[in-house]
């Protein structure tokens, strides 16, 4: 598992205001606010006041303050309180005390965090609820806590809390896949996760419920949204997606076999995502970029995607004849003893060569014909009739 950059961008905590209550928004002054303006607040919701869904939205407006959320949690029980409207059965009242949590969890003061410990059994049961929004909600409030203290992680872990976001990331409601993708990606970036966290992962499992390939399809989906112009807030969806996705390829053959059956789509995917957020996200193209490290980490792998780029046409050929190693490359890969590399090597080159004649004169430059001449008389009778071919299709007539 790579270790993860400690950058702003890879680490920040999220708080999406999609998520939000209807109520229209407060402009705070933090100086304006005062000790005993938040009592007040924890006072009506404590005592169940009739305006107490009232007391909750101007609490949650108030707690956007640092210094509002250092006052709240000081507060005898506050957490306690909270967490027993959280747990109401009410839903609206719910709700609200959910976005508390949020804001809570959002803080940069880590003891905030660990204050916030108590509700973490209650976060996870909700994961399993009936509202996309609620489970959404509590996802994000799980992986902000989980950020930046060990110890909010260590309780997760023995809480199941992997299980728990296996089971979200299957969910049909894409905003929960999000929400989940990034709770795992900060458990992930923890600098315990190779010793702790990443053993939880039961890859098998994954593979077999097919979340691997979930994973896949969804990148492919949303390479084709942006090639469709669709670009607004995406890449906060491919960056934990492609990031699991390929830390679960980089220790895991039977993953990457199940990537390949769909390695044409998910390279014009991630070819999209690496052009598309070069300058204006470039996280998400170190992602991708890892992805596909991870993927073309054997020879084998690496000449299937070079094939799926030639097959793209002429266009894409004439990138791969640009680049000066391809055909010396080539050529080493000629002289290897793995039948099957030789023969994937035949096929790309015919590929190549098939989309640009400018690629003879190159191929036979680095002695590419003395490559292929090499392998006329191989003992495996494929290898044969492909290094024929290719003699006799572009070299046989021709003046070199």
């Amino acid at each position: 598992l790579r270790k993860a950059r400690k950058e702003k961008q890879l680490v920040s905590k999220r708080l999406p205001r999609g998520l939000q209550g209807d109520g229209e928004e407060m402009e705070i002054r933090e100086t304006l606010i005062t000790q005993e303006e938040v009592l007040q607040l924890y006072r009506r919701i404590q005592h169940g006041s009739d305006d107490r869904l009232a007391a909750l939205r101007s609490l949650r407006q108030v707690l956007q303050l640092k210094k509002s959320q250092q006052m709240f949690v000081r507060f005898e029980n506050s957490i306690h309180v909270l967490i027993g409207l959280f747990t109401s059965s009410l839903a609206v009242v719910q709700l609200e005390a959910a976005q508390c949590l949020l804001e809570l969890s959002h803080s940069d003061d880590p003891s905030i965090s660990l204050v916030c410990l108590p509700a973490t059994p209650y976060l996870l049961t909700y994961l399993s609820g009936q509202s996309a929004k609620f489970t959404e909600l509590c996802l994000y409030i799980l992986g902000n806590l989980a950020a930046e203290n060990e110890a909010v992680r260590k309780q997760l872990l023995v809480q199941g809390v992997i299980q728990a976001l296996a089971i979200c990331l299957q969910s049909p409601h894409g905003a929960v896949v999000e929400a989940a993708a990034y709770s795992l990606s900060q458990m992930l970036q923890a600098k315990e996760a190779g010793e702790k966290i990443v053993p939880g992962v039961n890859s098998e499992c994954m593979i077999s419920q097919g979340l691997v390939r979930q994973a896949v399809i969804l990148l492919i989906a949303l390479g084709r949204a942006i090639e469709s112009g669709t670009t607004d807030g995406v890449e906060l969806l491919i960056y934990p997606v492609a990031r699991c996705l390929g830390n679960l390829i980089g220790s895991n053959g039977p993953a990457r076999t199940t990537v390949q059956a769909h390695d044409g789509d998910l390279l014009r995917a991630l070819s999209t995502f690496v052009s598309g957020f070069l300058q204006s996200r470039p996280f998400v193209t170190r992602e991708c970029l890892w992805l596909l490290n991870n993927l073309t980490g054997e020879s084998r792998p690496v000449l299937m995607l070079l094939g799926n780029i030639a097959e793209m046409g002429l266009e894409c050929c004439e990138k791969l004849r640009q680049q000066a190693d391809i055909f010396p490359a080539l050529c080493t890969t000629l002289r290897t003893a793995d039948p099957e590399v030789v023969r994937l090597a035949l096929e790309v080159l015919n590929r190549i060569l098939s989309h640009c004649q400018q690629a003879c004169v190159l191929f036979a430059n680095q002695s590419g014909i003395a490559a292929l001449e090499a392998i006329q008389y191989n003992s495996n009778e494929e290898i044969r009739v492909r290094a024929n071919f290719l003699m006799d299709r572009y070299f046989a007539d021709k003046a070199i």
